[in-house]
C-alpha cells in the first residue's frame, strides 16, 4: 500500500503574513521610487515628496491585500474597509513624513547618492516599524471574515 504524499499547506496566517509583506515591499519600491524623483529629480521638499509617493501606494496596497491577502471579492465596503484603510495607511503617512523630513534636514549637506539611500531608507524604516501592527488590524479588524451564519 502507497501513501500519496500530502501537499503540505503553510498555516493560513503565515501564509497571510507572506502574502502581506509581498505586497508591503511592492508598494513602498513604488513609494521609494516616486520619492527619489521628486526630490532629488524634481526638487520637490522631501516631506512632500514623501506624501505623493505614500499616497501612490495606498490604493495598489489596498487592492492587493484585498484581493491577494485576503482573499476577498467583490465591492469592498466604505465603512468598514476602505476608509479605515485609508485612516491605517494616512497614520503611516505621518509617521513616515516626519521621519523623511528629519532626516532630509539632517542629510542636507550629504551627495545626492547618500540621500537617495537616506530618504527611502527612512521612508522605510517608518513604515517597517508599523508592519506588524497594520497587519494585525488588517487580519483582525479591517478584512476578517464574516461571521458565518447558523442554518439549523
Amino acid at each position: 500500500m502507497t501513501i500519496a504524499p500530502q501537499t503540505i499547506e503553510p498555516r493560513p496566517t503565515l501564509r497571510k503574513m507572506s502574502r502581506c509583506f509581498v505586497v508591503s515591499v511592492g508598494t513602498t519600491l513604488l513609494s521609494a521610487a516616486v520619492l527619489v524623483a521628486l526630490a532629488l529629480g524634481a526638487g520637490v521638499p522631501a516631506g512632500s515628496a514623501n506624501v505623493v509617493a505614500v499616497c501612490c501606494g495606498i490604493a495598489p496596497s489596498y487592492f492587493a491585500n484585498r484581493h491577494w491577502v485576503w482573499g476577498r471579492s467583490g465591492r469592498g465596503s466604505l465603512t468598514r474597509e476602505i476608509l479605515p484603510f485609508w485612516v491605517l495607511s494616512l497614520a503611516g503617512l505621518v509617521a513616515s513624513t516626519l521621519t523623511v523630513s528629519v532626516v532630509a534636514s539632517v542629510a542636507a549637506h550629504w551627495s545626492t547618492s547618500a540621500r537617495a539611500i537616506a530618504l527611502p531608507l527612512a521612508n522605510l524604516c517608518a513604515f517597517a516599524a508599523l508592519w506588524l501592527v497594520q497587519f494585525a488590524l488588517l487580519d483582525k479588524v479591517l478584512f476578517k471574515p464574516a461571521p458565518k451564519e447558523n442554518v439549523a
